[in-house]
């Protein structure tokens, strides 16, 4: 009673009848804010649900703030906010710095030739009916590479003819035509069969090189002539550029590798060391190149990764796989696509083309065994394990995976690329473009 009201009227507050203190009156915004409440609480038609339903509890604890607790409030608040917001960007910053480390880290390792990312493993076979056939060369298919950016592919063929597709709708971008010897005035072009295309990493320049000992240098996009490289004893066999650069390495059966610098339109350098012809080249990025032998069964430089070795009568039946610095193969897989023929008079099928994806663990082979196999490496380049076989009838005498590695490219003739030993009737010549879909992983949980 007294007690009560003695603190009632040191408060300030007047006491009411039953000796509890009275509520000071509410301001005009206190009112209107409890008459909106009660509109939106009881008020039917468009009123209803504009404010959150609120309980009277939480409605007096609102009016009974001062206005220095209502600022303190505001302030925790805004402090909460700031930290969270600092949080994220400390999350987004901490994400970024570990993206440009691995990203430093693969370029380490891709310049020293030790990338492998583990890809093969999810590799599914495709349906034979997912495969795109693409068909405009007369004679089997020689050769084919695929522009940096995996929009267009340029195949060439026995037919001397050069032609880019385009990969979204396999239609024919445009053809270079065959030329005739000793004719003047005509279109620059081949005259005798096609061995050997490369494209620089930027896809500025095409070279293509063929049976009468001259490389020619296309503008890729344009399809336009520009020069004509000559030295070359006989048939040009390989063309590679080394990456991020226009220097251009050319081998042939003359048994040398030369030097070109595209760019400037001349000639650098003659490199010797086979006892035979050269039937492959390729090249990185560092300032050298890997070729391999035909009958001399070697393999020479120090950048190879993947290659065709173990000769039958001459010709590819193994596919082997080369360290950096060894001069033996890490991993040997013999008579890789099988043999034919009756028993007893058993001959292998010969390798007439090989390719990897670039840092990856994923190989392919071609013959003419009726498919392309893809090969898994071993941790460490120690093995080769077989994949799928991919069902393709005919001569597969290129292949060629996409940058992405989201599709394979097959050149595919009735004929093998260098002779006319068999002619597969069945077979058809064409450029056929291999979907290389991934299985999904597993469903997350929760998911």
């Amino acid at each position: 009673g007294l007690g009560s009201l003695s603190s009632s009227l040191a408060l300030g507050r007047t006491p009411g009848p039953n000796g509890r203190p009275l509520r000071p009156p509410a301001s005009r915004g206190v009112m209107e804010r409890r008459s909106l409440g009660v509109m939106c609480r009881t008020g039917g038609g468009k009123m209803e649900g504009l404010a959150p339903k609120r309980t009277e509890e939480e409605e007096e604890e609102e009016l009974e703030e001062t206005v220095q607790e209502k600022k303190l409030r505001l302030a925790k608040l805004y402090l909460e906010q700031l930290r969270q917001q600092e949080e994220e960007k400390a999350e987004a910053r901490e994400f970024e710095e570990d993206q440009v480390a691995g990203r430093l880290k693969e370029d380490v390792l891709e310049q020293r030739g030790r990338l492998q990312k583990s890809v093969a493993k999810e590799i599914q076979a495709p349906a034979p009916t997912d495969i795109r056939v693409l068909r405009g060369h007369q004679l089997s298919i020689t050769c084919l590479v695929i522009t940096p950016d995996d929009l267009a592919i340029f195949s060439a063929a026995k037919d001397c003819t050069i032609i880019k597709w385009s990969v979204e709708s396999g239609r024919k971008l445009h053809v270079i035509p065959r030329a005739k010897k000793g004719a003047e005035g005509q279109p620059p072009g081949h005259s005798s069969h096609i061995l050997c295309m490369a494209i620089s990493s930027d896809g500025k320049y095409l070279a293509s090189g063929d049976c009468s000992k001259l490389i020619l240098i296309w503008e890729a996009q344009s399809c336009w002539h520009l020069y004509t490289f000559t030295g070359h004893r006989d048939a040009v066999s390989g063309l590679a550029f080394r990456r991020g650069t226009h220097q251009l390495y050319s081998t042939s059966h003359d048994r040398s590798v030369k030097v070109w610098n595209v760019e400037e339109n001349s000639y650098v350098e003659t490199l010797f060391g086979h006892q035979d012809a050269v039937a492959a080249l390729d090249a990185l990025s560092r300032e050298c190149c890997v070729t391999a032998g035909g009958r001399d069964g070697t393999v020479r430089g120090l950048l190879c990764q993947v290659g065709a070795l173990g000769w039958g009568g001459g010709w590819a039946i193994s596919v082997a796989l080369w360290g950096l610095s060894k001069k033996r193969p890490l991993a040997l897989q013999r008579e890789a696509h099988g043999v034919q023929g009756e028993p007893g008079l058993e001959q292998p099928f010969w390798v007439s083309s090989v390719a990897a994806l670039l840092n990856t663990d994923l190989v392919a082979t071609g013959s003419h065994n009726s498919c392309v196999r893809l090969w898994q490496c071993g941790e460490g380049f120690r093995r080769l394990d077989p994949l799928c076989d991919i069902p393709l009838m005919g001569f597969i005498n290129s292949l060629k995976f996409s940058s992405a590695g989201d599709f394979l490219v097959a050149g595919v003739g009735q004929e093998h690329r260098l002779g006319r030993w068999w002619r597969i009737k069945e077979a058809r010549n064409s450029v056929c473009i291999i979907p290389l879909r991934r299985v999904p992983g597993p469903p997350v949980a929760g998911s």
